[in-house]
């Protein structure tokens, strides 16, 4: 309304139908009609298919998919009377490569059934109504990737300004302009745009690439999964050796426990395990609760809160500062279970070793 224009709040849980309708009754009742919808509701749990409790499934399919298909239903009879209906799904480009499954298969089908909506209204209302997805490809600094990534995680996303700008440009095209999978960077570069560090929160810091887009933005995930999908499970074994190998992964662990204190385990509390796949690979763990903390090849004593699994490469990587461990989980090189805000504490951690390794 400061910029000129009016608005209408309606506080809306979008998996209760009645909600939803009483809302566009509100603003047809307010502003005479409906142009333009965005489903733009989302619930995310980056979880693998053990890991998800049925709730958090239940939660994804009905705000997702479901919310999206009530809340463009209720709107069609409204846009069908615009002369510049538009809808527009935040959600991906349906790809059906594999690793965008693996690791968080019930938040895929939830955003995948939004960008179905597409596929099908778009056609369904072809001449009436123009349907169209838009997703980005770098992360969007929100509250989501606050708690995905934890502090310091906006100096690899873009401003919400760069979806807002995007959405524009795809409002102001005809009816005709419809069933689209539309990346944010891609149609503002048609529109003639090719400075994006206006968008950037930290122009020039390397960008987190977005999910669900096999074609990174930049150079240092562009050959992500170039080994396989999977890391390989072959290696697994029963016993482990009492001696650890040597290499990178054991001179790492040296020096990380060079650097734990009492302090560290104070402001930690947590138990790590990591199964390393490759040259040097196996079974560590980092024990953060214990009074010093300690290192160790093979289990720890106690339960471990978090268990990272990724190659032995990004684990030197990861620990040495050439690869973030939020870069690292988003690009498919990093697989956590367990508790996510404890694996941040260890982020941050690294970020003190870096430093000395």
């Amino acid at each position: 309304e400061a910029a000129g224009g009016k608005a209408l709040p309606c506080a809306v849980d979008v998996r209760d139908e009645e909600q939803i309708s009483d809302a566009v009754k509100k603003a047809v009742e307010r502003f005479g009609g409906i142009d333009v919808l965005v489903n733009n509701a989302s619930a995310i749990s980056l979880t693998s298919t053990l890991e998800t409790p049925t709730k958090r499934v239940d939660l994804m399919m009905n705000v997702n998919t479901r919310g999206t298909f009530l809340t463009s239903k209720a709107c069609i009879p409204y846009l069908k009377k615009s002369k510049i209906a538009h809808i527009l799904n935040l959600s991906p480009p349906l790809n059906l490569n594999p690793m965008w499954f693996k690791q968080h298969c019930a938040y895929t089908i939830a955003k995948y059934g939004m960008s179905m909506c597409v596929l099908g209204m778009a056609e369904e209302f072809k001449g009436e109504i123009a349907v169209n997805a838009l997703w980005p490809k770098t992360a969007i600094h929100t509250a989501a990737m606050d708690m995905l990534g934890g502090s310091g995680i906006e100096s690899q996303c873009r401003k919400v300004d760069i979806i807002a700008d995007a959405a524009y440009s795809i409002f102001k095209k005809p009816k005709s302009f419809t069933g689209n999978f539309l990346v944010d960077e891609n149609i503002l570069r048609e529109e003639g745009i090719n400075n994006f560090d206006i968008y950037a929160i930290k122009p020039g810091h390397p960008l987190l690439p977005d999910f669900f887009l096999d074609e990174h933005p930049d150079t240092i995930v562009k050959k992500v999964e170039s080994r396989g999908a999977l890391p390989e499970l072959k290696e697994e074994k029963s016993q482990q050796p009492p001696k650890p190998p040597s290499g990178a992964v054991a001179e790492t662990f040296r020096i990380v426990k060079d650097f734990l204190s009492d302090d560290v385990v104070k402001a930690t509390q947590a138990i790590y395990l990591f199964e390393l796949s490759g040259e040097d690979g196996g079974t560590w763990f980092l024990d953060l609760k214990s009074k010093g903390g300690n290192v160790g090849y093979g289990e720890p004593s106690e339960q471990a809160d978090v268990v990272m699994s990724m190659s032995t490469d990004d684990f030197v990587k990861m620990f040495s500062g050439k690869l973030k461990p939020t870069m690292a989980f988003m690009s498919g090189k990093l697989k956590i279970k367990g508790n996510m805000s404890l694996a941040i504490k260890l982020e941050k951690l690294m970020n003190q070793m870096n430093a000395k390794l």
